[in-house]
């Protein structure tokens, strides 16, 4: 049964309820399509499943976007409804002819609905009683057909062997193989005769049905191949000497690393990064605390927009050059719609557009999928709109995608760490920040340039090593507290990362630290056991931001490697609110030219907003992500 249907206009002003459903939807499944597919250009799906207590539903919606409106139907997902999408485009059309700007109320729409709707259910129901009769008669029949045709292929099968084999099934088969051979001799009249003496007894006779070559059997033997048993065939003397000799070598012995010198003293600790005094100084490590300037973080980045339009002013011509009959061809139609608009834009219009800029997405390094997705939301908006006067479809595709690009990227909820970090500071509780993602990103470098820029606005910080896993990993990172002069919290290895971090948390009360930023081990999406430590962590720590460090480089495995570290800490947590990924710090930024495309699909597949970007090698290479300069560069 359907729930709700309910039609609105873009600005989010709702018009037309259907009052006779009337149905209290449990939690807020339209709010929840809006902020969560709509606004994140996910529109070109087909439907959208939201599980609330106690229910369960699938939203299905369709766009007028010539007059702006949305149209939305809500039912029950375990119903599987088969006249929604007709009933939408049924309603959207009659809609569309009584639609008037200025009127706010629709009550007279009522009885055209409920005349809609009748007519879809009867259309699904004819539909349904049409499957149901031809299915049963065309499944028996073609059963049927398929057991008789085994039949006959067995039975020409077993006796075109030269009678060397039977048919061991009951006597039809037998007649019928008889037949399509068209002669019988006596080894299959003997054969039939001892099959009806074991079908008077009940039983039905195999033996004499496999026909043995005792030749054959013998030279089996004598090279000794296993029976069914697993038991050797070989009968002889010799070959039960020969097998116990071939399984000899299979004990020798391995061979021992040579020792050259007995007298060589032994080194009990190959560890040479401990060296410090008693007071645990060290001289040779340098000490910068703030030395090196401001933070890119701190500082605005200009984003000029002549050298936009010269860019585009050289893409013009580049993209105007098309053959010389084509040109011919369309060249009076193409003025005049430019002049007088297209009636409506359609699915075919827009292809060639979206199929290059699908094209032009993917050599940017965004994943193939996500490339594919924004293009569905961009036809999916655009379908059905009147193009105005003196514009190509191409600009208006590029321009439509450009807003979807700019509205993905900018983040929905604003996360200020330093307002956090004083709000935490004034419940004299320390602002905690875990830093997750895969091997080889540059999680703990980060970490010291997160830690320097809290440092240049008088946050005190302390480093939590949890990265108890990979060797070194510890001393990394103490190289950086002692660079920065800030505490560190450590237990060395092969340590519960989850109670090392507990224990800094309550460490860093006791002495009053702002912030605690901790490291742990890279771990790849797949590896379950470190997922599930990193997911024990969290859920026992409860930090105030998780983020991600992810590499600028890669392009469609950013799309694995976020969705399956939210799948694990969703599916591995212990609360029923489960704690994912916050944000994002993009790494390596300054090794990729204008491939670009990484930041896009890491947060289209998240919904988490890019916080930091990592340009460099020293503690001021950290900057914020520049929306505006991204989108240029994907559709330049």
């Amino acid at each position: 049964m359907l729930e709700q249907l309910l039609i609105f206009t873009r600005g989010g002003l709702i018009l037309w309820t259907c009052k006779e459903i009337g149905n209290a939807l449990k939690g807020s499944p339209i709010d929840t399509l809006i902020r969560s597919c709509l606004l994140e250009e996910r529109s070109g799906a087909v439907s959208f499943n939201y599980d609330a207590p106690g229910a369960a539903y699938t939203l299905k919606w369709t766009f007028h976007n010539d007059l702006g409106l949305v149209f939305v139907a809500v039912y029950q997902r375990i119903l599987h409804l088969l006249y929604v999408d007709d009933l939408l485009s049924m309603v959207k059309q009659s809609f569309s002819e009584v639609y008037d700007p200025k009127r706010m109320a629709y009550n007279d729409f009522d009885e055209t609905f409920r005349q809609l709707r009748m007519e879809a259910e009867a259309r699904a129901e004819e539909l349904r009683k049409t499957k149901q009769v031809g299915k049963p008669v065309t499944g028996s029949v073609k059963k049927q057909g398929q057991v008789l045709k085994a039949g006959l292929e067995g039975g020409n099968k077993r006796v075109g062997e030269g009678g060397t084999k039977k048919d061991d099934g009951d006597g039809i088969k037998g007649k019928v193989s008889n037949l399509t051979n068209g002669h019988s001799n006596e080894n299959h009249k003997m054969g039939d005769d001892s099959q009806e003496a074991d079908r008077a007894n009940g039983k039905e006779n195999t033996s004499s049905n496999v026909a043995v070559d005792i030749s054959k059997l013998q030279k089996l033997r004598s090279k000794g191949v296993r029976g069914r048993g697993g038991v050797r065939k070989a009968d002889s003397i010799g070959n039960k000497s020969s097998k116990v000799a071939a399984a000899e070598p299979a004990k020798k012995a391995t061979k021992k690393n040579r020792v050259w010198d007995d007298a060589a003293p032994k080194q009990s600790k190959l560890d040479f990064t401990d060296s410090v005094d008693d007071n645990g100084n060290n001289d040779h490590v340098e000490v910068v605390a703030a030395d090196q300037g401001e933070s890119m973080m701190d500082k605005e980045e200009v984003f000029s927009s002549d050298s936009e339009s010269d860019d585009d002013d050289d893409d013009e011509p580049g993209s105007d050059e098309k053959p010389a009959e084509a040109k011919k061809k369309g060249w009076f139609s193409s003025v005049f719609q430019s002049i007088t608009g297209k009636a409506n834009l359609e699915k075919t219009d827009l292809g060639p557009a979206l199929k290059a800029l699908k094209e032009r997405l993917m050599t940017k390094n965004v994943a193939e999928e996500i490339a594919e997705k924004l293009c569905e939301s961009v036809e999916a908006s655009l379908e059905g709109k009147k193009l105005s006067s003196f514009t190509r479809i191409s600009s208006t595709v590029q321009a439509a995608m450009e807003d979807a690009l700019v509205r993905i990227l900018t983040p929905r909820r604003s996360i200020d760490i330093l307002r956090d970090v004083h709000a935490s500071k004034e419940q004299r509780k320390p602002y905690v920040v875990v830093f997750v993602g895969v091997n080889g990103v540059g999680k703990s470098t980060n970490l010291a340039k997160v830690a320097y820029w809290l440092q240049q606005h008088k946050v005190s910080v302390m480093m939590a090593a949890c990265d108890t896993f990979r060797s070194g990993a510890v001393e990394q990172l103490r190289t950086h507290a002692r660079r920065l002069q800030i505490p560190i919290f450590e237990k060395g290895y092969e340590k519960d990362p989850a109670v090392v971090a507990k224990e800094a948390i309550q460490e860093a009360t006791r002495n009053g630290s702002d912030v605690v930023l901790v490291d742990t081990a890279g771990r790849m999406q797949d590896n379950e056991p470190l997922m599930r430590a990193l997911s024990k962590l969290i859920n026992l720590n409860q930090p105030d931001l998780v983020l991600f460090v992810g590499e600028a480089l890669v392009g469609n495995d950013a799309v694995d490697q976020l969705s399956k570290f939210n799948q694990k800490l969703s599916d591995l947590s212990t609360s029923g609110n489960p704690r994912l990924i916050d944000g994002i710090l993009l790494t390596k930024f300054d090794t990729i030219d204008d491939k670009v495309g990484a930041a896009l699909s890491m947060v289209y597949i998240s919904g988490s907003p890019v916080m930091f970007v990592g340009c460099g090698q020293s503690y001021t290479d950290l900057k914020k992500l520049n929306v505006k300069a991204i989108v240029k560069t994907l559709l330049k």
